[in-house]
């Protein structure tokens, strides 16, 4: 095993060859003026030219903690389904109860902020060299990027989440005065706030990002160089990579949990469609390795062959589906619909964009008559339920933010060429655009069904047919009565009574009803759906079967319909399967633009037999499981989401030439005492990097003389005692009142309200620090770096403001620039690990 740290022999397939030489000939015109590459390779090259196909080339950290982590979580879920999904379901429980305000704010913020970047001087930047063109047209780049940002979502929420916020509890549903027409249009504005711009804007931050830095400056493809702008070459250290498993194990759970979940509805969709296909985990397994079969090979021919024509063919497949639907159903009704939600969306969007559920999450109210409110007899309360934002919104916004390593990379990758205001249009009005034309057409449908089927005397009953069937055979010319038992509980529901109510006053024998439901495709659709499938009462239905009911009810079309809708289905599966493996691939690869295909091969191998395993151990229960934990994660990207914005808009800076990245600094990262370099330079910093590590320790106790001393130097010298004395009282009633909290309860407030005055005073110096050195910044940065890491900016502050350095110390440091602009990034040039087959020279 040999430790490369210069260039690096690879064989390049033929057929990426041509491509990589027409990459080398451009040079990268980003501002940072080329950055080395420095990531860990592990590469595995036969000899032989026989096996070149089984050569190997990933990051060896990445990959080997990722793949034990996902397997340890994995086996947890399949060996105890249900304590792993009451545990991962507390995880994403207590996330979403106690960071709702930070989903939240933080989705608007993003909308706000890609709005600013959309509308300012920086939107015409390339994403690429600047006489770089789009690798793919429009509707191939947009194909693409749609199929891979939404799934199977669009099936599987299309006609039930309209229909759950119409029925189910919500706020709305609370208030029994509210009319049911502004019932049904809420229902489908949160359906819209769901899907809209505060989900796809997480997509674009991150792709945006992404692409900039790697097609512009030559950085990886992989989620650590989001951070680059940020912490510069400490993104090929430990940072770098634990951004990159954190993103790889979001992602294989998010695919692999979607691919055992759709499974389940696909199977749905072809036992309603044929009988002698049962649901059953035998029919999901072959489901399953069918799509991954599909995928796999998808994946091999690589992103402009296999990903791209089955994007197309699938968006092309929902774009018909959807036009069959309008001019089927009541198009005009749908027309209006379309128009009327749109105004209404954009009307309420800030309102329920802020909206939180404060008060609904504290629990019941109380005292509502004692004010004079009113409260209809029947109602105990007409407050929304306390778990619903939890349910809905929390899950949204915890799913989306979880998959935009996954998406974003992935658009990325497809975007070099285009400039920044043509990704931001394109990765959020052109989809939001269609995704609304998607869910008010089939919402709109479902919810008209359901009214509809209401008004027809359909609805939820619980008669138990075996036991009508029984009677049927015990006494067929017996008269139906309502004293034979006939519910599946102990009480009938009013539906039940009413419609056996019906059949006693039609006078009908247990044969005659017998004989009416075998009219149906199931004995315990009656009453439920008509014989011909045109109405159904799809509150009565699972989650997977509402889209194929809505399906059923065209007529003729109907069976045509629904078979169309699971090819779309699968092909979207294929599409989210592909796009999963290959950027999986990617941050496993540090970002190689053509992974072997054998590597391909593997992921997507393990997506199919990750879901098998969670399938057979543990069914929905493991899935969900890993579902709730994926969803959890969703928290540590919002944090790193906000950082990537600051990120973003420092290399747009850069690119701009409005921020010399080269221009003064401190001079030691507030990274650099926690062996943070890239890893082929952590030993032979080793011996500087533990004193930092040692004062950094040091610095827990007395940062207030540390940052005394500055303040003597960057401000005056009688700051000194007046800094000192201050924050020594902050940190110390820190620690006291934490102390205290265990004999006086609520101390601990008073604690942190100790420590925010400690690191604001920090802050201050630190603002101070930057103006004396000249290096750029902002007050609200300085104070959360000084709460978050308040030793280090203390040993930075103390180390950059030293007077009396010698020559020979400021020699050192410039030959430590961050920025090396010396490099212009490729991927031959990089340093790896080697496992070669044949003995080393």
């Amino acid at each position: 095993m040999d430790l490369e740290n210069g260039t690096r022999e690879e064989y390049i397939p033929e057929n990426v060859k041509e491509s990589k030489e027409r990459a080398m000939k451009k040079p990268h015109m980003g501002g940072y003026g080329g950055v080395e590459d420095r990531s860990t390779w592990l590469r595995l090259k036969p000899s032989s030219k026989s096996f070149q196909w089984a050569e190997l080339s990933f990051n060896p950290v990445v990959t080997f903690v990722s793949l034990a982590i996902v397997l340890a979580f994995a086996l947890w879920a399949m060996l105890l389904p249900d304590e792993a999904k009451a545990e991962f379901g507390q995880w994403k429980s207590w996330v979403g109860l106690n960071f709702t305000w930070l989903y939240i704010g933080s989705q608007d913020a993003w909308a706000v902020f890609i709005i600013i970047v959309y509308l300012s001087k920086y939107s015409n930047i390339k994403l690429g060299p600047d006489d770089s063109q789009p690798e793919y047209n429009d509707a191939s780049w947009f194909s693409m990027l749609f199929a891979c940002g939404v799934s199977t979502g669009l099936f599987f929420y299309g006609v039930a989440e309209p229909l759950y916020h119409y029925i189910g509890p919500n706020r709305y549903t609370a208030d029994p005065t509210l009319p049911d027409n502004k019932l049904a249009q809420e229902a489908i504005n949160v359906t819209l706030y769901h899907w809209g711009l505060h989900g796809w804007v997480v997509y674009t931050i991150v792709g945006l990002i992404l692409a900039l830095m790697a097609h512009r400056e030559g950085l990886p493809l992989t989620m650590k160089s989001c951070f680059y702008p940020l912490i510069g070459d400490k993104i090929f250290g430990w940072p770098g990579d634990l951004v990159d498993i954190l993103s790889v194990i979001a992602t294989l759970f998010g695919v692999c949990t979607s691919l055992g979940l759709g499974t389940m509805q696909i199977n749905e969709g072809l036992h309603l469609m044929n009988s002698d296909i049962p649901v059953s985990t035998e029919s999901q397994l072959v489901i399953i390795w069918s799509i991954t079969a599909v995928a796999t090979g998808s994946v091999l021919t690589g992103v402009k062959y296999g990903i791209r024509r089955i994007s197309e063919i699938c968006f092309c497949f929902g774009l018909a589906l959807m036009l069959c639907v309008l001019f089927l159903d009541n198009t005009v009704y749908l027309l209006n619909l379309y128009v009327q939600s749109m105004g209404y969306y954009f009307q309420w969007l800030l309102q329920i964009g802020f909206h939180s559920d404060a008060f609904e999450q504290l629990g019941p109210s109380a005292g509502a008559e004692d004010r004079g409110r009113f409260v209809p007899e029947g109602f105990v309360t007409t407050d929304g339920p306390s778990g619903w934002m939890n349910s809905w919104t929390i899950f949204y916004w915890g799913w989306w933010i979880a998959w935009c390593p996954f998406v974003g990379m992935f658009i990325a990758k497809i975007s070099v060429g285009r400039t920044i205001k043509e990704f931001i249009a394109g990765t959020m009005a052109a989809p939001v655009i269609y995704v609304f034309m998607w869910m008010i057409i089939f919402g709109g449908a479902g919810l008209r069904m359901e009214r509809e089927a209401a008004q027809n005397n359909l609805c939820c009953h619980n008669i138990d047919m075996g036991r009508v069937f029984n009677l049927s055979m015990d006494g067929p010319s017996n008269l139906i009565s309502l004293d034979d038992g006939l519910c599946a509980t102990k009480d009938c529901n009013s539906c039940s009574n009413n419609l056996l109510t019906k059949t006693i006053g039609d006078g009908m024998t247990y044969e005659d009803l017998k004989k009416e439901t075998e009219m149906f495709g199931k004995p315990e659709w009656w009453g439920k759906t008509t014989v011909s499938r045109n109405l159904t009462r799809l509150s009565c239905r699972k989650t997977e079967e509402m889209w194929f009911d809505m399906m059923m009810s065209y007529g003729d079309l109907g069976n045509f319909l629904s078979a169309f809708s699971l090819v779309s289905l699968i092909l979207y599966f294929v599409t989210s399967s592909d796009s999963g493996s290959l950027v999986i691939d990617c941050l496993a690869s540090n970002g190689h633009p053509e992974p072997p295909k054998l590597q391909r091969l593997i992921w997507a191998l393990i997506e199919g037999l990750t879901a098998t395993a969670l399938l057979v151990a543990g069914g929905k229960q493991a899935l969900t499981a890993l579902q709730a934990m994926s969803i959890a994660t969703g928290l540590i990207y919002t944090i790193l989401m906000c950082v990537a914005c600051l990120a973003l808009w420092r290399a747009l800076q850069v690119q701009a030439g409005d921020l010399d990245p080269n221009g003064p600094s401190f001079d030691v990262d507030l990274l650099d005492p926690f062996f943070t370099d890239p890893f082929d330079q952590v030993v032979s910093r080793f011996s500087s990097t533990s004193k930092l590590f040692l004062q950094f320790i040091i610095n827990l106790v007395l940062t207030p003389l540390t940052v005394a001393k500055t303040a003597s130097r960057v401000i005056c010298v009688s700051t000194f005692w007046p800094v000192l004395i201050s924050l020594t009282i902050f940190l110390f009633m820190f620690v006291f009142f934490h102390l205290l909290q265990l004999a006086v309860e609520g101390a601990w407030a008073l604690a942190w309200i100790s420590y925010i005055a400690f690191g604001s005073g920090v802050s201050i110096v630190r603002t101070r620090a930057r103006n004396h050195l000249n290096i750029p910044g902002h007050p609200i940065e300085d104070l959360c770096l000084s709460l978050l890491l308040y030793s280090s900016v203390a040993l930075q502050m103390e180390i950059s403001t030293r007077e009396g350095k010698t020559q020979q110390q400021l020699n050192d440091q410039n030959g430590e620039e961050k920025i090396n602009k010396a490099f212009s990034y490729s991927m031959d040039s990089v340093p790896a690990i080697v496992i070669s087959s044949k003995a080393s020279p």
